[in-house]
């Protein structure tokens, strides 16, 4: 849909996929528990809370992403991709919450 290879497991395991599907379901627990902090603090209905929070930790740390890969930094069909990513997983978070 976006023309574009960018993969996070690709990224994160750099090479080894078994390493790269670890880490980024590593990262989805993490972000799990974080939702969860906060919507117990916090009165926003929760699938609004999923799907804004899995934006916002898009658009924050998108930067980082020059660290490691200059050339996706720049590339807005990696940018789309990964906000399309993150709303859906913001989504399926907030529903099953």
């Amino acid at each position: 849909m976006f023309r574009c290879r960018y993969s996070d497991v690709e990224l994160l395991g750099r090479g080894n996929r078994a390493l790269g599907l670890a880490v980024h379901g590593a990262n989805g627990a993490v972000f799990g528990f974080a939702f969860d902090f906060v919507r117990s603090r916090v009165d926003v209905e929760q699938r609004r809370l999923a799907l804004g929070l899995a934006l916002a930790e898009h658009v924050a740390l998108w930067p980082l992403m020059g660290v490691v890969n200059r050339s996706l930094v720049s590339n807005p069909r990696a940018f789309a991709q990964s906000a399309y990513r993150h709303a859906l997983f913001g989504v399926i978070l907030g529903r099953l919450a």
